[in-house]
């Protein structure tokens, strides 16, 4: 007897006019839009400018689609090649399919274009913006709820989602909503990033690699009570394998970065004036010790002008 469940909307897409509003996509605009908010606060405490962050995200961001789409359809190619598929579906991105993989791949391809385009250090711009990308992820997953696809294995929890669709070989039922537990572990990735760069100044590109890392180890698990069709390599999905390899080369170097590496870059983007955070803090502090030398400097020169002149009033001769 289901006594509560996640319903599923019936449909994934409003037509306002001849303009079609989709649920996939909105879940994703969001989602960028939050992760460049996000990331400029960062980055303007860590010492850049209001704006860099949005400018580079013009190059990141349509890459990222691309990797994303390109991934999906590479590792999915029976979905767009087979006998009786339509190769022009594999364009309909509004349809869902991105690869988490392939979008960090490429949206950091672009990333790069842009910060060497503007001068600044890449590990420096991915630390900024790693929470945030986190949270874009947890809010990209709810796209899935709006098409209906990529939920667990078959349950009756009282959080299990209703599906009603028996297209593409659906079965209608209630499933685990693994596009809730994957967006609930997006959040808490993002939260960990920032308590941890908070507390261990973390730079040179590590707070993004404890992003991947930990994103990861959720994606694992997630990815296990998956039931829809996927390549298995020695009984595991592709995807928990390229989960497992990223994981490593995170932690890898996590490790090997800190060693060569310790500390944060003392200026991310060239040119800029430090403001607000911590990077403000320290040159408002400085600025405080220079002035506070400055006046020791001349009450010493003063009291020494004095000096100088009582003993020259009162015919005394130093020896």
């Amino acid at each position: 007897m289901e006594l509560a469940y996640i319903p599923s909307p019936s449909r994934g897409v409003i037509h306002l006019g001849p303009i079609p509003l989709r649920g996939y996509a909105f879940c994703i605009i969001i989602g960028v839009f939050v992760a460049v908010w996000l990331g400029n606060k960062r980055w303007i405490a860590r010492g850049g400018r209001s704006g860099t962050v949005a400018d580079i995200a013009v190059w990141a961001v349509p890459f990222g689609l691309v990797g994303g789409r390109l991934y999906h359809v590479i590792t999915d190619y029976e979905l767009y090649f087979s006998e009786g598929r339509d190769w022009v579906d594999a364009f309909k991105i509004w349809e869902g399919g991105l690869g988490i993989w392939g979008a960090i791949a490429l949206g950091a391809l672009g990333a790069w274009i842009g910060c060497r385009r503007r001068g600044i250090p890449m590990p420096a711009y991915a630390d900024a913006v790693a929470p945030g990308i986190a949270l874009a992820q947890a809010m990209g997953r709810w796209g899935n709820w709006f098409n209906q696809e990529l939920y667990g294995r078959a349950t009756d929890v009282p959080w299990a989602l209703k599906i009603t669709s028996s297209t593409d070989g659906r079965v209608p039922g209630t499933y685990h909503p693994t596009f809730l537990y994957e967006s609930l572990w997006c959040i808490g990735v993002a939260v960990l990033v920032i308590w941890a760069d908070r507390r261990f100044k973390l730079g040179h590109g590590r707070a993004f690699a404890l992003y991947v890392a930990s994103y990861c180890v959720g994606r694992f698990w997630v990815e296990y009570m998956r039931v829809d069709d996927a390549h298995h390599i020695l009984g595991l999905r592709l995807n928990n394998w390229t989960a497992l390899f990223v994981f490593l080369l995170a932690v890898a170097y996590i490790v090997i970065s800190a060693k060569k590496r310790p500390g944060r870059e003392a200026v991310v983007e060239p040119g800029a004036s430090a403001s607000g955070g911590e990077a403000g803090d320290d040159a408002d502090a400085e600025a405080k010790d220079e002035d506070a030398e400055g006046e020791a400097k001349d009450e010493d020169a003063e009291d020494a002008a004095e000096g100088v002149k009582d003993e020259a009033g009162s015919g005394t001769k130093k020896t």
